[in-house]
C-alpha cells in the first residue's frame, strides 16, 4: 500500500477498505508514516469526511493500537459513560455511585482538564488522600466489590489517539465529526465496558455548538459502538448555560455531594437522574420508568451517598469532607458580582464564565499548570430568575486577590438581563437509541 494513493482516494471521496485504514493508523503509530503525510490525510478527511463504515474501521484500528482492557473478572453488567464536556459538568461524580447502588458496575477512566476547569480527575484529587493512579488489578477489584471506581487513564490505551489528536490540534483538523467520533469511541471501546452511554452536549458552552452537529455526532457514535458489539445510547443535552451552580474542582465535588444527599432539585439533578436511568435501562435493570424510580429511591434512601463514600474510602480518600466541606474548600479570597439592573436573567454565556474560572485558577492554560482546587465560581442565580439591582449573581473564589475585580467585571458582562422572562429549554433534548 502507498500512503499517497490512500490520501488521494480520501480526497476524491473513494471509500477506503479496513486494511487501508489499519495501514494508516499502524504506520502512523510506528513512525513509518510521517506527520506531514498523516496531516494531509486528516485534512482530506476534514474536507471530504468519512463514511460510517470507514469511521467504524478507523475507530477499531485506533482501539487496537494499544491495550484493550478485559473486564471479564468483574461480575455483572458494566456500563461506562462519556460526556463531551461543558462548564460545570460533574455528572460522573453523581451517576457512578447512583448506578452502582442500583446494582450495575460502573468502570470509569477519566482525564485531567486542559482549559476552563479541571477534569473529573482534578475534581477527585481535591479530596484529601484520594488516589487516582490505581493499577488495573486493584481497579477491577474495587469495581467488583464497591460497584464503581474512577481512576486516571493509564497504560498503553489508544496511543493512536494521543498522536493523532496532538497533530489535529495544530493542523486545524479537530472539527471533523468522524474524527471526533473515532477519538471518543476508540477510548470507550478500549476500556472494556459492556454498555456505553453518551452525553453529547450542545449550546454556547459545548464543543458542539449547533444542535444538528450534536445529533450527527451522537448518531454516528451510537452506530459505531453497536458495530463494535456494544450496547450504546446517546442523550443530546443542553449546555447553553453552566451546568449547576458551581464551577471549579472542590466546589463541584461539594455540589455533587449535595445532589447525592437529596438537597438539590435543579437542572443538574434532573440531568443526573436522566443519565442514571438510561444507564440502568441499557444494562437491563428494567424499563425507563422503573429505572428512574430506582434512581430516585437510591438518592432518597441514602444508598447513593453511601456508595460514594465506599468508593472514596476504597481509593484512599478521607470521607470526613462529606459532612464538613471546609476539609476541601479553603479559598483565601472571594469577590461578589452583583446585578447592576432589575430584570430577568435572559442568558449566561457558559464559555465566558468558564474563562473567568480559568482566570481565577480553576483550570490550566498549559498542561503542566497546577490547579487551584478551591478556585471557581458559585452562581446564585440562573437563566429565568428575577433579579433586582444589587442582588448577588455569583461569587468568585481564588487563592490570589490579583485580577479578581477584572474577572468579576468580565463575569458580569457574561450575564444578560432583560425585561422579559426567557424561554427555558429542556435539559435533555433528544435520546438516540
Amino acid at each position: 500500500m502507498n500512503i499517497c494513493d490512500i490520501i488521494m482516494k480520501t480526497k476524491r471521496r473513494t471509500e477506503l477498505s479496513e486494511n487501508e485504514i489499519r495501514f494508516i493508523v499502524d504506520g502512523f503509530v510506528s513512525g513509518e508514516i510521517p506527520d506531514y503525510q498523516m496531516a494531509a490525510w486528516l485534512m482530506a478527511v476534514c474536507v471530504g469526511s468519512l463514511t460510517e463504515k470507514e469511521t467504524g474501521y478507523l475507530t477499531s484500528a485506533m482501539r487496537d493500537s494499544g491495550n484493550v482492557l478485559d473486564m471479564s473478572e468483574v461480575k455483572g453488567v458494566t456500563v461506562d459513560k462519556h460526556s463531551t464536556g461543558g462548564i460545570g459538568d460533574k455528572t460522573s461524580l453523581v451517576i457512578a455511585p447512583i448506578c452502582a447502588s442500583c446494582g450495575i458496575k460502573v468502570p470509569k477512566m477519566s482525564g485531567r482538564g486542559l482549559g476552563f476547569t479541571g477534569g473529573t480527575i482534578d475534581k477527585l484529587e481535591s479530596i484529601p488522600g484520594f488516589e487516582v493512579n490505581v493499577d488495573f488489578e486493584k481497579y477491577t477489584q474495587i469495581i467488583d466489590s464497591v460497584g464503581t471506581a474512577i481512576i486516571a487513564q493509564s497504560g498503553n490505551l489508544v496511543p493512536a489517539d494521543k498522536k493523532m489528536y496532538a497533530l489535529r490540534d495544530v493542523t486545524a483538523t479537530v472539527d471533523s465529526i468522524p474524527l471526533i467520533c473515532s477519538s471518543i469511541m476508540s477510548k470507550k471501546l478500549a476500556t472494556g465496558a459492556d454498555c456505553i452511554l453518551l452525553d453529547v452536549k450542545t449550546g454556547s458552552g459545548a464543543f458542539m455548538k449547533s444542535y444538528s452537529d450534536a445529533v450527527r455526532l451522537a448518531e454516528l457514535m451510537v452506530k459505531t459502538g453497536r458495530s463494535a458489539g456494544k450496547k450504546c445510547r446517546a442523550l443530546i443535552t443542553d449546555m447553553d448555560e453552566p451546568l449547576g451552580n458551581c464551577i471549579g474542582n472542590a466546589l463541584e465535588v461539594i455540589e455533587a455531594v449535595e445532589i447525592l444527599k437529596g438537597k438539590k432539585k435543579d437542572r443538574l439533578t434532573e440531568l443526573c437522574i436522566a443519565l442514571s436511568a438510561n444507564m440502568l435501562e441499557i444494562a437491563g435493570a428494567g424499563n425507563i420508568d422503573q429505572c428512574e424510580e430506582m434512581v430516585r429511591r437510591a438518592v432518597s434512601e441514602g444508598k447513593a451517598l453511601e456508595k460514594f463514600s465506599e468508593m472514596i474510602e476504597a481509593q484512599g480518600g478521607d470521607i470526613e469532607f462529606i459532612n464538613d466541606y471546609s476539609e476541601i474548600f479553603k479559598a483565601e479570597y472571594s469577590y461578589e458580582v452583583r446585578s447592576s439592573i432589575d430584570g430577568y436573567i435572559a442568558s449566561i454565556n457558559s464559555e465566558e464564565i468558564g474563562y473567568c474560572s480559568l482566570m481565577a485558577g480553576a483550570g490550566r492554560k498549559q498542561k503542566d499548570d497546577k490547579v487551584d482546587y478551591s478556585a471557581g465560581i458559585v452562581l446564585n442565580a440562573g437563566k429565568g430568575d428575577k433579579v433586582k439591582k444589587g442582588d448577588l449573581l455569583m461569587t468568585i473564589y481564588s487563592s490570589t486577590v490579583y485580577e479578581l475585580s477584572e474577572i468579576g467585571n468580565r463575569a458580569l458582562d457574561a450575564v444578560i438581563i432583560s425585561d422579559t422572562v426567557p424561554d427555558i429549554m429542556p435539559v435533555v433534548y433528544k435520546i438516540i437509541k
